[in-house]
């Protein structure tokens, strides 16, 4: 089995070559984000990376944050959610529950409590079901802040969400209009 070192490393690696950067091992994502695996694995040993398809699955089956799935054949890769690159997910419209968190850095909350939540380099904003699973990502960037998001009143006033395979909610932007501080769960 793969030491936790090895895991995050290669963990890494996929996120930076199914997310951002495929060219990195020299691969192309189709138009939905996915890689045949068979071709990921000989492009990795192409560039000195040993990853074995037992270790694919390992890292796919074991990630906490489910951030990859392979196909139900278990012939492709691809990211759940989180590109710079363009795909097209393919996920269908969803109703959201009535409030969604985000979870950021305090120094970002002055400028998005003006300007609202956007994509930034990503496709879309990553939205979390639940306050403590913010805070979690939030920490990641620095004193975290948790933002709770009227998800009800902004699908009824016509912005569109999605749910990624991990439960990662997905929507293009959220206004200021729609954001104020958590006053939920503090602790992860």
């Amino acid at each position: 089995m793969l030491s936790d070192k090895q895991t995050t490393r290669l963990s890494k690696l996929l996120s930076l070559v199914l997310r951002h950067d495929p060219a990195h091992l020299g691969l192309t994502l189709d138009e939905q984000g996915w890689v045949g695996v068979d071709v990921l694995l000989a492009q990795a040993q192409a560039h000195q990376i040993s990853l074995t398809r037992e270790a694919l699955v390992y890292i796919v089956e074991t990630s906490p944050k489910q951030r990859f799935r392979l196909s139900d054949d278990q012939q492709r890769i691809r990211a759940s959610q989180g590109h710079s690159v363009e795909v097209a997910l393919g996920y269908a419209p969803t109703v959201p529950p009535a409030v969604l968190y985000h979870g950021t850095a305090v120094r970002h909350q002055e400028q998005i409590m003006r300007e609202g939540l956007r994509k930034m380099s990503r496709q879309q904003v990553h939205l979390s079901a639940d306050a403590a699973t913010a805070r979690q990502v939030g920490s990641r960037h620095g004193a975290p802040i948790v933002l709770r998001i009227d998800a009800a009143h902004m699908h009824a006033d016509g912005h569109t969400f999605y749910r990624a395979d991990n439960g990662v909610w997905l929507v293009d932007e959220v206004p200021a209009g729609y954001l104020q501080l958590s006053d939920g769960p503090a602790s992860a």
